[in-house]
């Protein structure tokens, strides 16, 4: 099992700075667990005492308002790392995760993360990039939800989920159901359904269960772009 952890760690970016001992390491003492749906991984303001690198299926990291409702932070899914900002938070969870669909990760310790931060200035280095790159993702939500309509955000997220390198017709799965991805881009279902509904009003597309048929790309580009201070393509936002 070890030898199995190791091989998936060398291959995942977060790693890239680790030194082979400090993998070798991390991996002796890492677990592969498989996470049924609707499963709490953990809560918000909730002990860290490990992080996770999740291996397949779709993962949820949200926060709770007082009367209940759920604010999504992010959705991690195949190769994603989550949990391990915790180390900034005095080892406490700043949200909870909860699995959508089964799932499979590896557990962590979180202890070696940091010694390994701790002696090695390219980790280091490493944390605050992906820092850097989760507060500019949260501006551009920001934005997002500050200067684009509802139909627009949608555009935005399928634009995410397609191929960079495809052109013309295209047909686009939602990774997971419309609720949830209502939830993510900060709507309702009932204005994310109407929101759906009227962008067919600005480019030609078909929706067919989680399908969407879009038959030019281009025209979802310039319409889900016009309000949007980056370009097509945009790395920095995950679905």
């Amino acid at each position: 099992m070890t030898t199995k952890i190791s091989t998936i760690l060398k291959t995942n970016p977060f790693f890239r700075n680790f030194t082979a001992d400090s993998i070798e390491t991390i991996a002796s003492k890492a677990h592969i667990i498989n996470f049924p749906k609707n499963h709490i991984v953990f809560l918000n303001e909730d002990p860290a005492s490990c992080f996770y690198v999740t291996l397949n299926g779709w993962i949820k990291l949200f926060r709770e308002t007082v009367d209940g409702a759920q604010s999504i932070v992010d959705i991690v899914t195949k190769n994603q790392i989550f949990g391990e900002t915790a180390i900034f938070q005095n080892d406490v969870h700043n949200f909870s995760a909860e699995v959508i669909e089964d799932t499979k990760v590896i557990l962590l310790p979180l202890a070696l993360l940091k010694s390994e931060i701790e002696k090695n200035t390219k980790v280091a280095m490493d944390m605050m990039s992906s820092l850097a790159r989760y507060r500019k993702q949260q501006d551009q939500e920001i934005e997002n939800r500050t200067l684009k309509n509802a139909s627009q955000r949608i555009g935005c997220f399928l634009l995410r989920l397609i191929d960079q390198n495809k052109t013309g017709d295209i047909i686009v799965n939602l990774p997971y159901d419309k609720t949830l991805v209502a939830s993510r881009l900060g709507m309702q279902p009932e204005t994310f359904s109407r929101a759906l509904n009227k962008l067919k009003d600005h480019i030609a597309m078909d929706v067919k269960g989680s399908a969407i048929h879009i038959h030019n790309i281009r025209d979802l580009i310039d319409y889900a772009c016009m309000a949007c201070s980056s370009e097509f393509p945009c790395n920095d936002m995950n679905v």
